[in-house]
């Protein structure tokens, strides 16, 4: 019985094993994502919830910073998810009938699917998603297989840690629910052991929710600002060519997989589900990529079909596997940080005119395109912002030094200049959990301000100068030229100003 369980989790083991290094060799370049600085900043103040996301990845991404800076141990994390993706996967081909090469080829479909590669690329609440949507998806399969209804209960511990790590699992979840609902399969909810398990994930999930009712719903308050202003809205056939272009070169993996499932009525609910998981994000204008982690288990469907057409066609599998690497390296440098930049600009250009699409069609919040694709301008530039704020702070008389705070536009200059000092400096900032951790017991008699938003606030001191301004290759253009301002003499306590600073978004 050992042989056989070793035999079954061989491939899955193996094709983990190769996702989680080769992740760990491509994720620690460039330098720290924005959102990562802003993650360890607020993990390193432990809560049940912060104003823009639940607290697992913060938390880990904390962790991992336990022994100092280091980009390596903090990318580590998000490519141990994707491979323990990859290994979920290959295990939901198995509980589909496939064989040994539709776990290699759901394998390779996932790890170089561009909107998954990046999620187990960077630290971030999506990261998680990468193994426990499929896995809750398997579970659901194995109970309308026949599997012992306590199964419940390991699926709602891990919805409730999965709600701690992203909320989009709570739309999945209804999907899932009404793809049940929708086909005979709907007997496996006909169990104490369902209520029992919806009982443990909301357990598990209140004191989030009771934090977010303590502080007045802040993630609302933050979903209704950027939704009014700061992300793009696309109608539904604009959010359905999104999730072509996320998908890259790769989509008839999964849109096979959709149509298989659809043929296959004991497992049309996750069909189901995936439709109305999107029509859900249509009608709330979620970014194109919050269902994403739905694809894995699409992807394992597409590949039993296509091992299935090709069961007499051994070269023709290798041809398809080799294809399908290929396709997945073109678009590999979007989304994974390993060409130098001047190389990667050149490759983004001609990539783009080659598929005729513009870095405006790419984009999912307003604003001036960058250098750099995605996630790239923020890994840069926050060294040589720290660098800057620390010689201006070190250049104080000593009677300043001691009062002076540096007050930051966004969370991401905030936990950069707060996290890569060294020593660190006290810094506080009105953008999202920031403003939450108010002025931090400073007067703001001596303030360093670092942002464009400096020329209003100097209106609020008596005397402010222009120390520097940022110059970096490769950051974000709201990032360009930021000036960073001495402010002395407060006009009125800073405690009255504090609800003036509020930015969420």
């Amino acid at each position: 019985m050992l042989q056989s369980i070793y035999q079954r989790a061989r491939i899955p083991l193996c094709a983990a094993i190769a996702a989680f290094l080769i992740h760990l060799v491509c994720n620690p370049h460039y330098g720290f994502f924005g959102d990562e600085l802003y993650f360890i900043v607020c993990g390193q103040h432990p809560q049940w919830n912060y104003v823009d996301q639940p607290p697992v990845a913060p938390l880990l991404a904390a962790a991992s910073q336990a022994f100092g800076p280091s980009l390596v141990l903090l990318r580590a994390v998000p490519a141990l998810f994707a491979g323990a993706g990859v290994y979920v996967t290959c295990l939901v081909v198995i509980e589909f009938g496939g064989a040994a090469y539709a776990q290699l080829l759901s394998a390779i479909v996932v790890f170089f699917l561009p909107v998954l590669t990046d999620f187990g690329m960077k630290v971030s609440p999506d990261m998680v998603g990468l193994f426990s949507w499929p896995l809750i998806a398997l579970w659901i399969v194995r109970l309308t297989k026949g599997a012992n209804p306590r199964l419940w209960v390991a699926i709602g511990v891990l919805m409730g840690v999965s709600i701690l790590s992203k909320y989009s699992i709570l739309f999945f979840a209804v999907a899932l629910l009404m793809g049940l609902l929708l086909t005979p399969e709907r007997r496996i909810l006909y169990s104490w052991w369902f209520i029992v398990g919806a009982v443990i994930s909301a357990v598990i999930a209140l004191p989030a929710f009771l934090w977010q009712v303590h502080y007045g719903y802040p993630m609302l308050e933050l979903l209704r600002a950027v939704q009014h202003g700061k992300n793009v809205i696309v109608g539904p056939l604009g959010y359905l060519g999104q999730q072509l272009l996320i998908s890259g070169l790769l989509a008839e993996f999964w849109i096979i997989g959709l149509a298989w499932l659809f043929l296959r009525p004991r497992f049309r609910f996750l069909a189901y589900g995936y439709v109305l998981l999107i029509a859900m994000m249509i009608v709330e204008h979620g970014k194109h990529y919050y269902p994403a982690n739905a694809y894995p288990y699409l992807v394992a469907a597409g590949c039993v079909q296509i091992e299935d057409w090709t069961s007499k066609l051994r070269r023709g599998r290798v041809v398809i596997a080799a294809a399908t690497v290929l396709l997945g390296l073109t678009f590999f440098p979007l989304v994974m940080p390993v060409l130098p930049e001047a190389l990667l600009v050149k490759y983004e250009v001609r990539l783009l005119s080659f598929l005729h699409l513009s870095k405006e069609s790419m984009a999912t919040e307003h604003g001036e395109p960058a250098q750099l694709l995605f996630d790239f301008p923020s890994m840069h530039g926050w060294t040589e912002l720290t660098a800057i704020v620390n010689r201006v702070y070190q250049g104080l008389p000593p009677g300043d030094r001691a009062q002076a705070v540096v007050m930051a536009q966004n969370y991401s200059e905030a936990a950069a200049i707060e996290f890569l000092s060294e020593p660190r400096l006290p810094v506080i900032s009105g953008h999202n959990q920031y403003f939450l951790w108010g002025p931090r017991g400073y007067t703001g008699d001596i303030l360093i301000c670092v942002g464009d938003n400096c020329d209003s606030v100097a209106k609020q001191f008596r005397t402010c100068s222009l120390e520097a301004s940022l110059e970096a290759p490769w950051i974000q253009p709201s990032e360009y030229d930021i000036p960073i301002m001495v402010c002395r003499g407060i006009k009125k306590p800073i405690s009255e100003l504090w609800p003036l600073t509020k930015f969420y978004n």
